[in-house]
């Protein structure tokens, strides 16, 4: 099934009664050509119309979703949500059109709107199109609206450029938001990434502020040199997070002096080679 059949799937077997009908006579009005009007109307009631519960999706629903566009991930969806880019999915089949329409509803759009929209980036067709949208997403102000881009959404690891993304990355560390949400995370680490953000813990460290163990985990696969002075730092001085982080990431070293650093704490070492604890738990545990 596509992503589209799968919303409808969903919502059909949650709505009921007056909201069902409602929302069946909205979608058919959008398919038979409706104007911009009619779709701005219509995804601006949807909250009033349908409410905000939790779409619920159980572990085959999210199997579907994945399999229908690999990296989706609507396991937090709600119903409003999944309702918005429904409609405008099925407005209009065209890449430009519905980046049109898409720009036109985030312009007027409040939070909550603009959270489904954004959450909705890796299922507008002609993907790259809507990179500008995505940016702006991740600029915004409102830290739900940047998880929208940043969390369980595959579209920044597909499309954003090395500086785009590393600035999101860094901006959800400067945000206080978990770096364990962000999808294709490890595969789009990088050396200049991991500068900024060693960079960015020394600056922390300056003003005697906590740095997020998560940080780490972008550095380890080039801690190298200079940066293991950071690691060893982190051994000594650091809380258990700290210290496990240091642990996995020194694990990735290509270091030679690296592999000695964390070998020299034997119990530390193992417990982070025999997954007692994984980037996911240092999250979770914050």
């Amino acid at each position: 099934m596509t992503p589209v059949q799968l919303l409808g799937q969903w919502l059909a077997s949650r709505l009921s009664g007056e909201s069902a009908a409602w929302f069946d006579a909205g979608v058919a009005r959008l398919r038979s050509g409706a104007t911009d009007r009619d779709l701005f109307l219509l995804t601006s009631a949807v909250t009033r119309r349908l409410g905000m519960a939790p779409l619920g999706l159980q572990a085959a629903d999210l199997e579907a979703a994945a399999a229908s566009r690999a990296g989706w991930d609507p396991s937090d969806w709600t119903v409003d949500q999944a309702a918005r880019v429904y409609l405008l999915l099925v407005s209009t089949p065209d890449g430009a059109e519905t980046s049109r329409r898409l720009d036109r509803l985030c312009g007027a759009a409040d939070i909550g709107e603009l959270v489904a929209f954004h959450r909705g980036l890796p299922l507008y067709p002609d993907q790259p199109r809507h990179a500008l949208r995505a940016a702006e997403g991740v600029r915004s102000n409102m830290r739900v609206v940047f998880e929208a881009v940043a969390h369980r959404n595959p579209y920044p690891s597909e499309q954003f450029a090395e500086q785009a993304w590393n600035q999101m990355v860094l901006k959800a560390l400067f945000v206080g938001t978990r770096l364990d949400l962000v999808v294709g995370l490890d595969r789009r680490r990088n050396a200049n990434l991991a500068r900024m953000l060693c960079d960015y813990a020394h600056e922390r460290w300056a003003a005697s502020r906590p740095v997020s163990p998560e940080l780490w985990r972008c550095v380890g696969p080039f801690a190298v040199g200079n940066v293991l002075d950071d690691f060893r730092r982190l051994l000594a001085g650091g809380d258990e997070r700290e210290r496990q982080a240091a642990a996995l990431a020194l694990l990735e070293s290509p270091d030679a002096a690296g592999r000695r650093l964390i070998d020299g704490e034997p119990e530390l070492a193992a417990a982070a080679r025999d997954g007692r604890f994984t980037w996911d738990t240092l999250a979770e545990s914050a």
